[in-house]
């Protein structure tokens, strides 16, 4: 990984500003990823663009964009709570898809579950209205190598 991208990564931790990170991952940029701190806890938002649709006859939400939606929150939220700069590379990734994705924003968090030396399991949950009834959710397993693991 770059320098600068490490740099990013210590500049997000010090200022609470993750977006800086999210622009200079290009996917992440795509897909219009926002995160910010609320209540002490990492919130993602995709804000919604044509783009993101699969289906236009619903219209719904690409799988795919969901899926990296939860994937990204699993990175992120890591980042946010664990001591490493290193970026996490994804091991595995369970995507339950549970409702269909509107044409609306979408919302996300992520917590760690098990913080291992080298390997960490991470849960996701994406929702439109309500957190109680989530739209898919998520299992990412993620090894940490490099500064700071």
């Amino acid at each position: 990984m770059s320098e600068a991208l490490f740099e990013n990564v210590r500049a997000a931790r010090a200022s609470g500003e993750w977006n800086r990170l999210v622009d200079a991952i290009p996917y992440m940029a795509f897909l219009g990823l926002r995160f910010e701190v609320s209540d002490g806890r990492l919130l993602g938002r995709m804000p919604f663009a044509e783009r993101l649709v699969g289906n236009p006859m619903l219209p719904a939400l690409h799988g795919g964009t969901l899926g990296s939606l939860l994937e990204s929150a699993a990175h992120f939220e890591l980042l946010f709570t664990a001591s490493t700069t290193a970026l996490p590379k994804t091991i595995t990734a369970t995507v339950d898809y549970l409702r269909t994705g509107r044409p609306v924003d979408t919302l996300v968090r992520a917590k760690v579950f098990k913080l291992g030396r080298r390997v960490c399991t991470v849960h996701a949950s994406a929702w439109q209205d309500d957190e109680d009834k989530p739209i898919a959710s998520a299992t990412v397993q993620l090894l940490v190598l490099g500064e700071g693991a």
